[in-house]
């Protein structure tokens, strides 16, 4: 049976990150690609933080020049993951809350569609073990979430963690529901945004456009 998850929605609350968001939509503000990058590592960041109140931790005592304090620290370090190429920035926002986690990257790109669904390619994984540990899957962009799911059927075979988190900006009604049903185990969905729709494409609606080529140059 498929794994229903419900999903967190950043922007239904009024925050920050609502501002950088809009600049990540913006189509003048895009023209600054070092701002776009920049933007993305802050949702990043903001995302990591709300993520990381539901992880599980110990108490501990932090030795001070005046005495000892008692304070809360994660069980253990995540695994960080993300989808090659448009996924980086804000991986990096991630990583640079979670700075002792270890990492790992896909490569998944559409090839072409066969038979009215979209092919996708997994060229390339790089992680470490998995098992048992709380893994976290980063893409900007949750478009048909074909990629997302094959991504994590790619990483699973290095272990099954015990949790999952899925990280996005932005995602279709579309793709959020193939998510849902298609996930190989439980999991929690973050998502900064979700839109109505997708075009032929396959690009969300309104969305923002194609996030590896705003960050990092392309046609």
């Amino acid at each position: 049976m498929p794994q229903m998850s419900k999903p967190i929605i950043l922007a239904k609350e009024n925050s920050v990150f609502n501002h950088f968001l809009a600049e990540i939509r913006d189509r003048k503000v895009q023209q600054d690609r070092m701002k776009f990058r920049r933007n993305l590592e802050r949702v990043g960041e903001i995302l990591a933080y709300e993520m990381s109140k539901k992880f599980k931790y110990d108490k501990v005592d932090v030795r001070t020049p005046l005495g000892t304090a008692e304070t809360s620290l994660f069980k253990a370090q995540p695994v960080i993951a993300t989808i090659l190429r448009a996924g980086l920035p804000m991986h990096q926002g991630i990583l640079n809350y979670f700075d002792h986690a270890d990492n790992a990257f896909v490569s998944a790109y559409r090839k072409s569609k066969k038979n009215d669904e979209l092919e996708i390619i997994v060229e390339y994984m790089k992680s470490p073990s998995l098992k048992g540990r709380t893994l976290v899957i980063s893409d900007p962009m949750l478009a048909t979430g074909r990629s997302m799911i094959s991504s994590i059927q790619a990483l699973l075979d290095n272990g099954k963690p015990a949790e999952l988190h899925i990280v996005c900006l932005l995602a279709s009604q579309e793709g959020l529901e193939y998510v849902q049903s298609h996930l190989p185990m439980k999991a929690k969905i973050w998502c900064g945004d979700v839109d109505p729709e997708l075009n032929s494409k396959s690009y969300i609606i309104p969305g923002l456009g194609d996030a590896g080529d705003l960050a990092f140059g392309g046609d």
